[in-house]
């Protein structure tokens, strides 16, 4: 059996040792400074003009989000898409999230997600396709004016739109930010071309993830 020796009988620190490691550790704490340090420096760093007001702060959380400024470049969004959002929010609307990261990231709103529904497993046999997908059909009864936040699988953004044209119910607004190299980019402009008006925010392209779906969540909710 191998023994594990504690790091302090590895490595001994002195006390001065101690002393000069804890300066050379100095960073901010506070987590309200931390907030505010990060934004000074992303409105800083990035170039916003490009995007409408609407956009803007969604854009601000995406970078925040990733740590990537070069984001912005990629944000799209129907005209009034986050106004659209707010306002359904500010209702009460519902949050639908296609995998449970992006509901465990949304802040202050309880957001469902039926892919652990044990249903879904059935569902996703006899329709042929991924549980992201089947786990869509469980969404009808919610989807009439929802806010939904797709952050992982680009078949359940497909799935989405296929109900939708048969006749679903339209959601007041959806967050496309699915990710891979498989489908997503194309799902995301099968949503920006969507037939029927319904609003939508994507990051165009591949890239996109739970977290980020879920950082646009909270810019709008952040507002409502």
């Amino acid at each position: 059996m191998t023994t594990v020796m504690p790091i302090s009988t590895i490595i001994p620190m002195t006390k001065t040792a101690q002393r000069k490691a804890a300066r050379e550790f100095a960073y901010l704490r506070d987590p309200a400074a931390i907030y505010r340090r990060s934004f000074a420096l992303i409105r800083r760093e990035v170039d916003l003009t490009a995007l409408s007001r609407d956009l803007r702060p969604i854009a601000l959380r995406l970078v925040h989000a990733s740590g990537e400024p070069a984001l912005i470049d990629s944000l799209i969004g129907s005209p009034g898409a986050a106004a659209a959002g707010r306002r359904a929010l500010a209702d009460g609307a519902a949050i639908i999230a296609d995998v449970a990261m992006v509901a465990a990231g949304i802040t202050g709103r309880q957001a469902l997600c039926t892919l652990n529904d044990k249903r879904v497993p059935g569902l996703a046999r006899r329709l042929k396709t991924t549980r992201s997908a089947a786990a869509v059909e469980l969404w009808r009864p919610h989807l009439d004016g929802a806010i939904v936040a797709i952050g992982n699988a680009p078949t359940a953004l497909f799935r989405l739109l296929e109900i939708i044209a048969g006749g679903a119910a339209h959601p007041a607004l959806i967050l496309g930010f699915p990710v891979g190299f498989v489908g997503a980019a194309e799902a995301k402009e099968a949503l920006t071309r969507n037939p029927w008006g319904i609003p939508f925010i994507a990051l165009a392209g591949r890239r996109g993830g739970s977290a980020l779906a879920a950082a646009a969540v909270n810019a709008l909710i952040g507002q409502s």
